[in-house]
């Protein structure tokens, strides 16, 4: 068996090796809070972890949905019971044709009419189609569970031991189209901008256990088995103010020590409104370890560049950051990621 070390930094290196570059090179540092006894994580910590937190067979040999498991039907029925006022907001960012470094990565973005007049270069119909990347910088979406990778004795496995199926159609297991038609859950919206009374958390600014707590107590809610938890840095609110940057490379968001306190808790899905991960992790050797353990051992599915500006808002004015989140999952066949098109209704 390849030493975790060496396992993490193969699965990890070609979805964000540039990432890991632009930090060395002194782009975007790591916060010096991360280096502290308290907190600090190790490759060797995560390979613990990568067993103690496991949920590998938890819900069978042949379960493709890891974490989405815990939305039972009476979990469902519990969120339905939290909507009083009929107020729906958008948890979803769209792809733009915005030429930034924060959109078109992966892939362009391009969006045309498909029945055009040769002789008047006008539609003949209202006919449109689009292709963009399902992993935009920009694009609020869910990863399947086949995004992230492990190695175990030379070969490469996915969540609950399955091997990693590649090929040019995609995922053969763990793929998006595995994972449900769609849920309804409570979700619970972890505001620290507003807990510390600023607009955005700067860059590279990390979230640990201790802020989540110190959150619950403010909001007065607990996360519990189930729970969609969608921790917002203020990606978007920075983007409105300041203009794009590499939040890839520089962005708020979890610490990898936040990972045994989501196993606890039984999150079912996770939202950030950046990478989920703080960038640079300050785990050395590896900078998205809340991509790589959630996705592999946990079975926890993650949404990227959620958008959670308008939930935030509607959550301050009622001073309640619990409500019922919904989702439909598009069946992109083999696919690694889809579009994540969830409402927050209070």
């Amino acid at each position: 068996m390849r030493s975790f070390a060496t396992a993490l930094l193969s699965a990890f290196a070609l979805v964000a090796g540039s990432a890991t570059i632009a930090a060395a090179q002194g782009t975007f540092t790591v916060h010096p809070s991360t280096q502290d006894p308290s907190v600090k994580v190790t490759l060797d910590q995560l390979a613990v972890w990568e067993k103690d937190l496991s949920n590998w067979g938890r819900w069978g040999p042949n379960d493709q949905l890891g974490t989405l498991n815990l939305i039972t039907p009476e979990k469902t029925v519990q969120a339905t019971r939290l909507v009083t006022d009929g107020v729906t907001v958008s948890l979803a960012h769209f792809v733009t044709e915005e030429e930034a470094m924060d959109s078109q990565t992966f892939g362009p973005t391009e969006h045309w009419m498909t029945s055009i007049n040769p002789a008047t270069g006008l539609p003949n119909f209202a006919l449109d189609a689009i292709s963009f990347s399902l992993h935009d910088g920009q694009l609020s979406h869910l990863d399947a569970l086949c995004h992230y990778r492990t190695e175990i004795d030379g070969e490469f496995v996915i969540f609950n031991g399955y091997p990693q199926n590649l090929d040019a159609d995609g995922c053969k297991d763990l793929a998006i189209d595995r994972m449900g038609p769609g849920y309804v859950t409570r979700g619970v919206l972890v505001d620290i901008p507003l807990m510390r009374g600023v607009d955005y958390l700067e860059p590279s600014t990390p979230i640990y256990v201790s802020d989540l707590e110190a959150w619950e107590e403010f909001a007065g809610v607990r996360v519990s088995p189930g729970d969609v938890l969608l921790v917002r840095g203020g990606r978007w609110a920075k983007r409105a103010q300041e203009g794009p940057w590499a939040y890839g490379q520089g962005g708020a968001g979890l610490h990898a020590s936040v990972l045994p306190w989501l196993h606890e808790r039984g999150v079912a899905l996770l939202v950030g409104d950046a990478v989920n991960d703080v960038q640079p992790s300050g785990v050395e050797g590896i900078n998205r370890p809340i991509h790589q353990l959630t996705q592999v051992n946990l079975g926890l599915p993650l949404v990227d560049n959620g958008y959670l500006e308008d939930v935030a808002r509607e959550a301050a004015q009622r001073r309640r950051w619990a409500f019922m989140v919904s989702w439909q999952i598009p069946a992109v066949i083999g696919g690694t990621a889809a579009p994540f098109n969830a409402i927050a209704t209070f």
